[in-house]
């Protein structure tokens, strides 16, 4: 059993490497662990800088052979723990990207950000189930089930997988799709977690090309009447209509444009499958409601989803829990005013709900490990962690959570799951059923509990030494 207190002889898997092998202190090091969240700082005794799956294997290997944890990072949006030990694989490098036109279908390599697939599949009239943000691994996001833009037409990402090259904890690459292996398919769309390592993944494309998108900012007074408004409204949207609304806290920053520049919205985002004339039609009650700060609905190329959202683009220090919700009554909205209004002196960057139902409702034939399907609406709150609010952000996140406690169904989208409690919490991603069998399978895959960090299942034993 090797400690990473001794010396660790690490030529022989360098020459193992086309990728780089880095060590702190060694040039690029701080920029290969970074985390899209500021607040957490991995810091490994050893980053593999993977180049191609051969490299995974080496990295697997070494660390079944000296007893270390393994962890996986591509642009780091995913990271919700620091990895302070062990092996960190670094997937960024996995870029391999093909789009087949006549199949649909796009096979992404692990390190592919979706902004690549949107732009490789626009020449073609099609378009992947990608999230609020472009800016992220299209692998990390879909083995979290992945809640789309679209995703109240065409379902959750991990809905549209066909197949999967995943490294497993005995260092094996294995072509996996719903044939070769049903039950490793079935768990790797939307079991996150400790299962393998994904280098690469196919999936089909949707015919969309341009959408009525994009959002209205409201102004603060105005906030209580455009959310009580909310819940009403997308009780009369059709499937092709795919929304949510934030409460936001925008910081007086430069890039952030007047009139919304330092001040508490509302902002209502909107992604229909159809024209102006029916997206007008249909955001009308949106429109009465309350008066607007900034108005962008149009029609829009699909190339330009990020802007229905427009989440951050750079890095930031941040906390953030979610919940999912079985309804969204008045009293529901009262209630998260009471946290989050414009009026709590929080430092709660964004209080969400996203609209679900339609297709989400629905899988794939064989079904998937995916979590969600029954929810009316996802919440999440994030807060913003600075010097000055890293001891109360955590607080106004949690409180946020625990007002719609009454209206919860007690679950999460794994994704949107935030900081990790005890195993009873990281088990609420899931139902009773799916989780027990993710626990099952993790033991057989990885029984040695070598895939160690993140939102992992069934910590069967002890840490591997430091």
């Amino acid at each position: 059993m090797t400690s990473l207190a001794e010396p660790i002889h690490i030529t022989a898997l360098a020459t193992e490497l086309t990728g780089p092998l880095l060590t702190p202190g060694t040039p690029d090091y701080e920029e290969e662990v970074a985390a899209f969240n500021t607040a957490v700082t991995h810091q490994p005794a050893l980053v593999v800088g993977a180049a191609d799956a051969a490299d995974v294997q080496a990295a697997i290997r070494y660390a079944t052979a000296h007893n270390l944890p393994v962890g996986v990072q591509a642009t780091g949006h995913g990271a919700i723990e620091a990895i302070a030990v062990g092996v960190l694989i670094s997937t960024r490098r996995l870029d391999q990207l093909a789009i087949d036109p006549g199949r649909r279908t796009a096979t992404v390599g692990a390190g592919v950000r979706w902004r690549a697939v949107i732009d490789a599949a626009a020449p073609y009239g099609l378009a992947p189930l990608n999230g609020s943000s472009s800016d992220v691994s299209a692998v990390g996001y879909t083995l979290g089930g992945g809640l789309p833009v679209m995703g109240r037409t065409f379902g959750f990402a991990a809905d549209r997988v066909q197949s999967f090259e995943v490294v497993t904890p005995d260092a094996t690459l294995r072509h996996v799709d719903a044939n070769s292996d049903p039950e490793l398919f079935w768990a790797l769309c939307g079991g996150k977690g400790n299962l393998g390592i994904v280098t690469a993944m196919t999936i089909e494309l949707v015919p969309v090309a341009t959408v009525y998108g994009g959002g209205i900012f409201y102004p603060a007074a105005h906030i209580p009447a455009v959310l009580h408004a909310y819940p009403d409204w997308c009780a009369t949207l059709p499937e092709r209509t795919s929304t949510s609304i934030a409460v936001l806290r925008l910081p007086p920053a430069p890039e952030i444009p007047e009139p919304i520049r330092g001040q508490t919205v509302a902002h209502l985002r909107v992604c229909h499958l159809g024209d102006r004339v029916e997206g007008e039609r249909l955001v009308a009650p949106m429109r009465a409601a309350a008066p607007a700060l900034v108005d962008y609905l149009a029609d829009m190329a699909y190339t330009a989803v990020d802007s229905i959202h427009q989440d951050p683009d750079h890095p930031v220090p941040f906390c953030q829990r979610g919940t999912l919700l079985h309804q969204l009554t008045g009293e529901t909205i009262d209630a998260l005013l009471a946290v989050c209004g414009p009026h709590v002196p929080a430092p709660l960057m964004v209080c969400e709900l996203r609209h679900m139902g339609g297709a989400l409702r629905h899988g794939p034939a064989g079904g998937n490990a995916g979590g969600g399907r029954d929810a009316a609406y996802s919440l999440l709150a994030v807060g913003l962690l600075t010097p000055d609010t890293a001891e109360i952000a955590p607080c106004a996140v949690d409180a946020v959570i625990t007002a719609v406690e009454p209206w919860s169904n007690g679950h999460t989208l794994v994704n949107l799951h935030g900081t990790i409690g005890d195993e009873a919490d990281r088990a609420r991603a899931w139902d009773t059923a799916t989780y027990q069998r993710l626990a099952d399978l993790s033991r057989q895959v990885d029984p040695y509990s070598l895939l160690r960090h993140g939102h992992i299942i069934g910590r069967q034993h002890p840490p591997a030494q430091q």
